[in-house]
């Protein structure tokens, strides 16, 4: 899978290459934030499409996700983000890198990463497509139903199909409806820890009608396609990781880099790995989960802009692979350390994970993958370290017994 990054200049326009002269490309637009089901679907129609025409597969990714710039511009008066340093996205689900695994994975030929700046958002969805026929040959268009693009989002799929028809120059695929249909979420997504152990419910199951509407205007709702990275998003702020996972189609995960904490772990006889601050991927809600714990390597100290670093490298699906020796089970806290804060003082949020192993793992200065598999219960309180102990003991139990 080649991948290209592509900057727009000061104007929007981006300098396009020629895939080739001659074959032509089926083509596939978004952001595939979290990579659910949904996208897994319309990526492999893109890849079979290609296939029977013996076309290239293509992906065309915007980095950062559009919503980020048009929040800062709107921050900012207007102003185009500079630096992606300066943005701050903590509701991304997933990092390019994972994204392009999977898609490496399904088979897709070539990704173009877009910078998204203002200034391209601006340009038309004619003018955009009209580029990806001029240069990338597109013959095919595959978009899922509620799909837009262009300046102010005008081109939906209504209104592509027309351009497709008048001009004949491609043609749009449009995907079915996948998935359990729609649902509603709040329109603002507040992280809510869960208050009780075990698996949390979905706060509208059981309602009436008359329920569930007063629920959606309480929370300003909106309604959304169960598998979507919004609802995925929201699940997650939930602690609801199971029923994440299975809008997912894979198990939740973060990347950081190991740092040293206050070793305390280590003094109850549960050292953890302690991620840095800098986390790639959705932090869920506080509480204490079952999950894995992955070494990805030591990391090289410095982020490159080569996107392949991880994402095509095959080692890295050796790594996260079931059954992999740089995997464990792992007891996963996320939250400040309530038992030990009036001691301490400290209050930051920190995500620690306790890998199930015989061995002493030493992971500082690597990147590690936390995958999320289950709620197991919500931070609280202890009355010492040896309260504390024994209920590090039963969640280890109960991790050992949800990720067999």
């Amino acid at each position: 899978m080649k991948i290209s990054r592509l900057v727009p200049d000061e104007s929007g326009i981006i300098a396009w290459p020629t895939l080739s002269v001659s074959k032509k490309s089926v083509v596939t637009v978004g952001v595939f934030d979290g990579m659910h089901r949904g996208h897994q679907a319309l990526l492999r129609r893109v890849k079979d499409l290609a296939t029977q025409h013996e076309s290239f597969s293509v992906v065309v990714m915007f980095d950062p996700r559009p919503g980020v710039i048009h929040q800062y511009a709107a921050a900012h008066g207007g102003a185009e983000a500079g630096d992606a340093d300066q943005l701050d996205d903590s509701l991304e689900l997933m990092g390019i890198d994972d994204r392009l695994r999977f898609m490496r994975q399904i088979g897709i030929d070539q990704v173009f990463i877009i910078r998204y700046t203002l200034a391209f958002s601006a340009k038309s969805y004619r003018f955009f497509l009209g580029q990806l026929v001029g240069k990338l040959g597109m013959r095919t268009l595959v978009l899922g139903k509620d799909a837009a693009m262009g300046a102010g989002r005008a081109g939906d799929v209504k209104a592509i199909d027309t351009l497709a028809q008048a001009t004949g120059v491609f043609e749009l695929d449009v995907m079915d409806d996948l998935g359990p249909g729609y649902t509603r979420v709040p329109s603002r997504i507040i992280p809510d820890p869960p208050a009780q152990a075990g698996e949390p419910e979905d706060p509208t199951a059981g309602m009436t009608k008359a329920e569930y509407r007063a629920w959606s205007k309480k929370h300003d709702a909106k309604q959304v396609r169960v598998w979507s990275s919004t609802n995925a998003r929201y699940l997650l702020s939930q602690g609801r990781i199971t029923a994440a996972n299975e809008v997912l189609g894979h198990c939740h995960c973060i990347d950081g880099l190991v740092v040293r904490g206050e070793q305390r772990g280590r003094t109850l006889g549960f050292p953890t790995a302690n991620l840095d601050v800098n986390i790639t991927g959705y932090v869920p809600a506080d509480g204490v989960y079952a999950g894995w714990l992955v070494d990805l390597g030591e990391s090289s100290g410095s982020e490159s802009e080569d996107a392949t670093r991880i994402s095509a490298a095959p080692s890295m699906d050796a790594r996260v692979a079931k059954g992999s020796p740089w995997r464990w089970a792992a007891a996963i806290s996320i939250g400040t350390k309530q038992t030990y804060v009036e001691q301490t003082g400290l209050t930051e949020r920190v995500v620690e994970s306790y890998a199930i192993s015989d061995d002493w793992l030493d992971l500082y200065g690597h990147t590690v993958r936390v995958e999320f598999a289950a709620f197991l219960r919500p931070q609280v309180r202890f009355d010492g370290s040896e309260d504390l102990s024994e209920q590090l003991k039963r969640d280890v139990e109960q991790t050992r017994s949800l990720t067999d």
